[in-house]
């Protein structure tokens, strides 16, 4: 069967190769490709030679660059309470701080603009202990990106657990107060169950069908607070109620795996490579 919603994958979740990944990615019948971390390096410090290598790749194979899955806001917000020590911060090969903000942001824009894609992926800071004390911080941020943006380009809010937006009430709260047209939602609904909201259909239906540009796919179980990751469409999350309300609602964009799952023998590659099926299973029903 063929997918209704076009399926992506973040590259690096199948291989820090690219050439690896995207041979994958194709068979699986995905057309879509979102871009974090290529050779080993962080997409955002990738050289121009790098980057057009990239470029040719993905050509070569008809893939569209969906999105540049930037580390913009993995960082401590200056001046807010302690930072939750409970979550891990996953950084992938970004080494970057509070300080390099602007700079990440022209880098982004110009690196999206050179793929031919309009969504930058960012974050709300690492998650303190008393959240709603970096609300207005979050939002002077996003407000920031938002003017800097090129026309046309979108800034996707993602709700990560390990940041100060995580559930859809957070960031529907955060869309409220920013009724930008360009910031938008990268909806992962693994992220809202892991910070203690049923993501669908009560999540989902907190936020804006039409704000939503990006959706990331995994899958868990929990043991308490923490995580059990596993193949997609086999733990927690209602993939096949997420997906049939995205079609309902006339979802346009991509749904784009994000493993996490370690795999068999801890075999990221046959791990990806599941979910990717299993994704494809689930986008054609």
């Amino acid at each position: 069967m063929q997918p209704r919603i076009p399926i992506a994958s973040i590259t690096d979740e199948f291989s820090p190769d690219l050439d690896t990944a995207l041979d994958a990615m194709v068979e699986i019948g995905m057309t879509g490709a979102e871009l974090r971390v290529l050779w080993g390096k962080n997409i955002m410090d990738l050289g121009g030679e790098e980057l057009t290598r990239a470029r040719d790749l993905l050509r070569a194979r008809n893939l569209e660059v969906v999105s540049i899955a930037s580390p913009i806001l993995k960082c401590v917000l200056p001046g807010a309470p302690p930072v939750d020590t409970r979550f891990q911060h996953d950084v992938f090969a970004s080494k970057h701080t509070y300080a390099d903000r602007p700079r990440l942001a022209e880098q982004a824009f110009r690196i999206a603009e050179f793929f031919g894609t309009k969504i930058i992926r960012v974050f709300s800071y690492w998650r303190s202990v008393e959240p709603e004390k970096c609300f207005d911080g979050v939002l002077k941020a996003l407000d920031m990106l938002c003017g800097m943006a090129p026309v046309g380009m979108i800034i996707g809010l993602e709700n990560e657990h390990a940041c100060n937006i995580a559930t859809a009430s957070e960031t529907r709260r955060v869309l409220d107060a920013l009724p930008n047209a360009n910031l938008q939602v990268v909806w992962d609904p693994a992220n809202c169950y892991i910070s203690g909201e049923n993501p669908f259909p009560h999540g989902y239906r907190m936020l804006p069908a039409g704000r939503i540009a990006h959706v990331h796919i995994k899958d868990c179980s929990l043991d308490g607070h923490k995580p059990v990751w596993g193949p997609v469409g086999t733990r927690d999350i209602d993939w096949k109620g997420q997906m049939a309300a995205l079609k309902a609602d006339g979802y346009k964009g991509f749904v784009s795996l994000e493993t996490h799952w370690p795999g068999p023998g801890n075999n990221k590659y046959e791990a990806s490579w599941i979910c990717g099926w299993n994704l494809r299973g689930l986008a054609s029903l």
